[in-house]
């Protein structure tokens, strides 16, 4: 069964702190779902299906749909970090398609700024992790994982500094637009490799911005997303897939973006050329110059070229990305930054995004989230939407 068609996206919303120490989780989540709601024209008596991942408080959906106060026939808790949000999509389609819900509703969110989380610290490991008496023992840390990609990526393939910097320059060119990002101030070449240096080779502004905050979207069945005075979004193609440390035979190279991409593309039918705009998960700029290769928009070892001399800049570069500032400078709430890369290629697609940014008939669209460590075990997950 393909999904191709199948659902639409109606609601999207993301929420506008990026700093909420008066505000629960539970009640970030309940304003983000709020918002994707009357986004979408629909109220919370419409929704029968809700997806929630490791954010939510409590027991996950259970205590989320008592606190919202929903009445639905359909559940889905699947959990793969930053990108479960893109599977969400995936999975609601598959779920109207299946006739299980017509309404769904996704949300995020999270207080990783108010309570002081960022990606210097070592992370902690469960007792009952599999992998945790092999690797809890030396310390990792997040953003020593993604360096050990970025520098292997520098010495396979000569990828240099600058080159990494331009992908921070072309966020920092349309956060400026952004009244809601974090950081508004356009940044150089220069200015990146001339910040601290935080892990080696990955500079401080190389890094994603820690903050609080969430984002929601809605996903109906295309008779509801027909019946409302909305844009019509809708899911071409989605895939996802898990990269493992496979028993040891560990290429730092690629991402799981090699066959969730190809996956999606499969799916909707389409070509790279096709794509007018790409959200690429931005935890750091090497994730993007890895991503943009594993999803087929450049060869292996050509990402730093790719995206260097504004090529990722709206109305300079021949492939925008992340026109809202993404994670480097717009937000990263709950340290899962997948639910807004949806987002922003929603409002590209309705043309709502701003008029600085905005990409000229953008009609078809590319969200690409990552979850996990990139230099450990992750997931990747690729979503295909088309303006109908």
């Amino acid at each position: 069964m393909t999904i191709k068609g199948k659902a639409y996206i109606v609601g999207a919303y993301e929420h506008p702190t990026r700093k909420a120490p008066d505000k629960t989780v539970p009640q970030l989540h309940y304003e983000c779902a709020r918002g994707a709601l009357a986004d979408a024209g629909l109220t919370f008596d419409d929704v029968d299906g809700y997806f929630s991942a490791g954010d939510a408080p409590g027991m996950g959906g259970v205590s989320m749909v008592d606190y919202m106060n929903l009445k639905v026939r359909h559940v889905d808790s699947t959990e793969t970090g930053g990108s479960s949000y893109l599977i969400h999509v995936a999975h609601a389609a598959e779920a109207i398609a299946a006739g299980r819900c017509s309404v769904a509703l996704i949300t995020l969110a999270g207080r990783p700024r108010s309570e002081g989380h960022s990606g210097a610290a070592p992370r902690v490991f469960a007792p009952n992790v599999p992998d945790a008496p092999f690797e809890a023992p030396y310390g990792l840390v997040t953003i020593n994982s993604y360096a050990m990609c970025a520098a292997r990526h520098m010495h396979e393939f000569g990828t240099t500094a600058e080159q990494l910097a331009w992908v921070k320059v072309a966020a920092s060119h349309h956060a400026q637009y952004n009244e809601h990002a974090m950081l508004r101030d356009v940044v150089t070449v220069e200015d990146v490799v001339g910040s601290p240096l935080i892990a080696d080779p990955l500079h401080r502004l190389d890094c994603c911005v820690v903050s609080d905050g969430g984002g929601a979207l809605v996903v109906v069945k295309p008779e509801i997303a027909r019946s409302l005075k909305r844009p019509l979004v809708k899911v071409i193609g989605a895939g996802e897939h898990i990269k493992a440390q496979d028993g040891g035979a560990i290429d730092l190279t690629y991402s799981a973006g090699v066959r969730s991409g190809k996956a999606a593309f499969d799916e909707a039918g389409v070509s790279h050329a096709d794509i007018k705009y790409v959200s690429i998960y931005d935890s750091f700029t090497i994730t993007v110059v890895m991503q943009l290769e594993d999803l087929g928009f450049c060869e292996k070892g050509k990402g730093g070229a790719f995206v260097a001399d504004g090529n990722l800049i709206s109305g300079v570069g021949k492939l925008p990305f992340n026109t809202d500032g993404g994670g480097l400078c717009n937000n990263h709430p709950m340290n899962r930054g997948g639910i807004t890369k949806v987002i922003e290629a929603v409002r590209q697609l309705r043309g709502e995004a701003h008029p600085k940014v905005q990409v000229p008939n953008c009609d078809i669209a590319l969200a690409h989230g990552t979850g996990g460590l990139l230099g450990h075990r992750h997931a990747g997950a690729t979503l295909i939407m088309e303006r109908e």
